[in-house]
């Protein structure tokens, strides 16, 4: 098997992508992405033109590239001709596609037990592994690369070791996944990692796993658009209906901001339909109840009384907070003339100026508040 040439630039990218500490996936795909858009020059992508990186993007648009791998492709682009080339100015040119917010896929409690039920053998190892995935919530990579010393049974806790990010963190571990770990261990007996791969000194894969969970799922007969991620989404899920705080599954899941963790509130359907008295209320439902105290009572009001407090500031009180000299009535410009300021726009103050007849000099155009028919 012949080794792939490196070049002096591509030497270059890899340097700099050392000194900032980047990860070896991380490498491998900016590596990836810039021999792909040297595939679409025919040359060395060092020599590109703006023309060139905009033609691009639009092939990319063209060929119905994903919103992920666009802008993949671009980040990569612009750490090769921002750090690499020194050629700064080229990313004015390189642009980004918008991102769907999809909702995640969640399975129910039911469909969790019946696939975890079906995963195949030999043994007790990928069901162990599964379900550490979805009892504890971790990633496919943090379950892969766990360890043997990383299962603390005294404290009932889970200890990852370098998760997303580099961050370590704690996860939960419930008495019925330790049964089910204690009794893979005593089949298999594994030593340094917990899911050995092949050979034993590496760890089990993340795509060895996926297709455990692929197999499992079909055996199932689950129909929904579910990934082996998919159980992490349960887990938070699941969670959350149960009326766990969402800053302690935030913790557990090992996000850095809490909104991404708040996605689950929109897939979390208990919480959503739970009812009693402490619940939120349906606004159609309030109305349907018809009662003095519903909630939707006060909403269908609530724009009766907004303008009903606007007309009562306007009759009693002037603009609140500022003083007016007697002798220099507050003004307003209307095109190049100025006339003294016939409202006050917080409160529609009505009040006409002393410093001039009311009716002297109005044409048609200079008419008050009032008398233009301005209204709440």
């Amino acid at each position: 098997m012949t080794e792939e040439r490196v070049t002096p630039l591509r030497q270059r990218m890899i340097e700099d992508m050392n000194i900032r500490g980047l990860g070896d996936k991380t490498q491998k795909a900016h590596i990836r992405n810039v021999k792909h858009f040297a595939a679409f020059l025919g040359r060395s992508p060092d020599t590109a033109t703006p023309e060139e990186l905009r033609s691009y993007q639009l092939k990319m648009t063209e060929d119905g590239v994903s919103a992920s791998t666009f802008n993949v492709r671009i980040i990569s682009l612009r750490f090769f001709f921002g750090v690499t080339c020194g050629r700064d100015e080229m990313k004015r040119f390189m642009q980004f596609h918008r991102k769907p917010r999809k909702l995640p896929v969640v399975l129910s409690v039911e469909e969790v037990a019946d696939l975890l039920a079906a995963v195949p053998g030999p043994g007790l190892k990928y069901r162990a592994a599964l379900g550490i995935s979805y009892g504890a919530g971790l990633r496919a990579s943090e379950v892969c690369h766990l360890k043997v010393t990383d299962i603390d049974s005294d404290r009932m806790l889970i200890h990852v070791d370098e998760g997303k990010g580099g961050r370590d963190r704690k996860a939960m571990l419930s008495p019925n996944l330790l049964v089910l770990l204690r009794e893979y261990w005593r089949e298999s007996r594994p030593e340094g990692w917990l899911f050995p791969g092949k050979p034993k000194i590496n760890p089990l894969s993340p795509r060895q796993l996926n297709r455990a969970f692929t197999s499992a799922k079909h055996m199932a007969g689950i129909q929904k658009a579910a990934t082996l991620h998919t159980l992490r989404h349960s887990f938070a899920t699941h969670l959350l209906e149960a009326n766990t705080d969402v800053r302690v599954i935030q913790v557990l899941l090992g996000h850095a901001k809490l909104t991404t963790t708040a996605r689950y509130t929109q897939v979390a359907t208990k919480t959503i339909r739970r009812s009693g008295p402490n619940s939120v209320c349906a606004p159609l439902s309030s109305a349907a109840k018809g009662g003095s105290n519903s909630e939707m009572h006060s909403l269908v009001g609530i724009t009766d009384r907004v303008c009903d407090r606007i007309r009562h500031l306007a009759r009693h009180q002037p603009h609140p907070g500022r003083s007016r000299r007697p002798d220099r009535p507050r003004t307003f410009s209307i095109g190049r003339s100025k006339t003294p300021a016939a409202s006050s726009f917080r409160g529609l103050s009505t009040r006409a100026s002393t410093s001039r007849p009311p009716t002297s000099r109005r044409g048609p155009h200079r008419k008050t508040f009032r008398e233009a028919g301005v209204r709440c």
